[in-house]
């Protein structure tokens, strides 16, 4: 029920936050709090918090839909604890590239749990590549989201055309990937051999 627990809580949360700037203020990420004050938790609870409804169902669905599945793989190899450590890590991983590069701007400010919940994406495609998932009610097979995904992210990232911190989408990811097989080798393996059969 971790999964469910994290969606409720991120929820509550960020539509407490719609409405409180100071709520929103204590939690977003903001460098200049963490590097003089030292307020290291809004190295997690910037996930807490989103810019709008619309960013926050996003976000909470995917979480929930691929989530479950990675609870259970997580709860049978760390145990009850596993994804809820797995998840804080990818609020963490996810952020740092982006603080360590702002951490003297003053007017540099990230929120919204993207980065935990590409971890969360990209660890379930790792095991299952070929699952049909629907994207803006288009179906198309998981590893092929991940690459355009991919793509899209790098270059979001270096045209920064957009306010959307598409560098925490792709350390999530890539955390998302590294944790899973660090936590069970066998899963690259398995994801090399699952791409030599493809299943379109």
């Amino acid at each position: 029920m971790i999964t469910l627990a994290i969606i409720a809580v991120t929820s509550i949360v960020s539509f407490i936050a719609f409405n409180n700037r100071r709520l929103l203020d204590d939690l977003i990420l903001w460098p200049p709090a963490i590097k003089r004050h030292r307020e290291y938790h809004r190295l997690v609870t910037y996930g807490l918090v989103h810019a709008d409804l619309g960013h926050l169902l996003f976000n909470m669905l995917t979480l929930f839909f691929f989530g479950r599945v990675m609870e259970r793989f997580y709860a049978m190899r760390l145990g009850a604890l596993g994804f809820l450590l797995f998840y804080l890590g990818g609020l963490v991983v996810s952020i740092l590239p982006s603080y360590l590069r702002n951490r003297d701007n003053a007017g540099y400010r990230s929120l919204g749990a993207s980065g935990a919940v590409s971890a969360v994406l990209f660890g379930f495609i790792l095991l299952a590549p070929w699952t049909r998932i629907i994207v803006f009610v288009i179906p198309m097979p998981a590893i092929l989201y991940a690459a355009l995904y991919v793509v899209y992210s790098l270059y979001m990232d270096r045209s920064g055309q957009d306010d959307v911190n598409h560098s925490a989408h792709l350390w999530g990811a890539a955390y998302g990937v590294l944790c899973t097989v660090l936590v069970y080798p066998p899963a690259l393996a398995h994801f090399i051999g699952e791409l030599a059969r493809p299943r379109w």
